[in-house]
This record gives structure tokens, sequence and C-alpha cells, in this order.
């Protein structure tokens, strides 16, 4: 099977299981009371539910692709001999059943339980977390042993749920502030703007986890010795590119923060708000297209060597 297969396998992956995790956390930090209840504001129910479905689909597809590429066979003629070498006797294959128990819970609760409820959202935000972190295993952060592998295994995991928390909240701001004109009630633009405000010592954390645990994976995966490679192998040049958009990102979220939010509530006391929306509207856009573009980064990472590597 090509790269190209494996790397968009990868990455729809990392954005369906981020997402599944980072939307219902959302609902427990950033909405209140009944703002959580089912489709009153985000459809949690909906979206756990169908990101549930599809991440069991990637999941069996990328544990096929896995077995094409280790046996040398087509992806159409992968035999279940040399699923099972994987699934039962390997790491990953042990991380896979994990992630697939926990996305088979989770399609459950959703269609089962009170969705929208606390115990709802922390049900599924912690089932999702599970799955967030057995991507882990699929990259770089398992390649090492002992106490080093641990700390960098651990690193990895942070820095995934950072990312997914992160990606959620993006998606849940989207979703309040990219709705039609007549739904854009004084009201709800009250409730996305105390969202936007509350997120900022949220942000502000998992800011600082990626920052660290970013540099913890950089150091253990490259090192000192071999940063020069970075400007000479494609390793590097994707990494450059990935640490450019994090920055564009920091970027815009200091400008939502300390700028855009407050300028959404200076326009609804004057009940002139379309123009501060608009800019909201576009911050939002942009950072949301930047955190997508640098899972595509990392989606394509995960199948490269680094320069530690001799590459």
């Amino acid at each position: 099977m090509s790269d190209t297969v494996t790397i968009a396998l990868r990455f729809a992956l990392y954005i369906d299981l981020m997402l599944m995790f980072g939307l219902p956390l959302f609902g427990l930090y950033g909405l209140r009371g009944t703002e959580r209840a089912a489709n009153t504001v985000l459809r949690f129910r909906a979206s756990v539910a169908g990101t549930a479905v599809v991440g069991l689909l990637l999941s069996v597809a990328g544990i096929v692709s896995l077995a094409a590429a280790m046996s040398g066979a087509p992806l159409t003629e992968v035999s279940g001999a040399a699923l099972n070498a994987i699934v039962s006797g390997t790491t990953i294959g042990t991380v896979w059943l994990v992630r697939m128990a926990a996305l088979l819970l989770i399609a459950v609760i959703a269609v089962m339980g009170r969705g929208g409820s606390s115990l709802w959202l922390g049900s599924t935000a912690g089932l999702a977390g599970v799955a967030v972190a057995t991507l882990a295993w699929s990259g770089h952060g398992a390649m090492s042993d002992g106490a080093f592998g641990s700390v960098h295994l651990a690193a990895d995991i942070v820095h995934l749920l950072a990312a997914g928390a992160w990606l959620g909240a993006l998606l849940a701001f989207a979703v309040l502030l990219f709705r039609p004109t007549d739904r854009m009630t004084p009201d709800h633009l009250r409730l996305a703007h105390r969202a936007l405000s509350g997120f900022a010592i949220v942000g502000t954390v998992l800011v600082s986890l990626l920052i660290v645990t970013g540099l913890i994976n950089s150091w253990m995966i490259i090192g000192p010795d071999n940063l020069p490679a970075l400007v000479t192998t494609q390793y590097g040049w994707l990494l450059l590119a990935k640490l450019l958009l994090f920055a564009a990102m920091l970027g815009l979220a200091a400008i939502n923060r300390f700028r855009l939010a407050p300028s959404l509530n200076t326009a609804l006391e004057t009940s002139d708000h379309p123009s501060a929306v608009s800019a909201l509207r576009l911050s939002l856009g942009l950072e949301t297209a930047c955190a997508v573009f640098i899972l595509a980064l990392v989606a394509w990472l995960g199948t490269l060597a680094p320069p530690s590597a001799g590459v």
C-alpha cells in the first residue's frame, strides 16, 4: 500500500479521535447546566456517536493496512493469519484492541446514555482520551525502551491529549460562531463570549503542555547533535513547517483572547456585533486551518525516520 494512503488514514484517525475527545471535554469546562443538554448548544450525542463509528472503521482500515505492509500483500488480499499475528502477537495489536474496546463503549454510551449530562460528557471524554492515547504507539513515542522510553511515551500521550482538547475547543467555537444570522441572538453571543473568555485559563494550560511535551519529544527523537539535519532532511523541513504553523496558532489564539473577544463584548454592549463576529470567524477559521495542516504533517512525520536514525 502506498505511503499516501497510510498518511491519509493516520491523518483522518488523528482528527476523528481528537474531536471525539475534545468536544465533550469542552462541554464540561466551557458550558453550564442546561447549556450542556443534547442539541441545546452543541450536538454532543450525534457528534460523539458519529466520530466513534468513523473511528472504528478507520482503526480497522489501519490494522489491515499495517498487516498488508508487514506481509507484503495487496490491501485486498491480507490474510486472517497476518491480521491475527499482529493483533494477538504485538504491542500495537494489544493497543489496537484497547482502542476498539473504548470506541465500542463510547458508541454504546452515545446511543443509550443521557447525552449532555456531566456524567455522560465525562465518561465519553475519558474513554475518548484512552483512544487518543493509543495513537502514541503508532508514532515515534514508542520507539524507545526502558525509563527513557516511558518518559518519551508519556510525553507523547500528554501532547496528543492537549492537542485533542485544543482541536475540540476550536470546533466548539466554530459551531457557536458560524451560525445563520437569525440564530445569532444577543443571548447566544453572550454565551459564545463567555466561552471564549473562559477558555483563557484552559488554553494557557494546553499551550504550556504542548510546548513542554513538544520539547521533550523533539529532544528524544532528534537530540541536540542532529539539529543541523533539520535543514537538510525531509523530516526536518516538515518539523520546521509544523513549528511555524504552531507559532501562527499561538499568535491567532493571542489575538482572539486579548483583542477579538473583548471587542465582541464591547460590540454586544452597543448592539453592533456583526463586524466583531466576522473578525472572530476569520481568526478561528485560520487557527483551525493551521491545526488541520499540523495534524497532516504529524501523520506524515510518523511515517518518516528522524535524523537521529541516520537519515
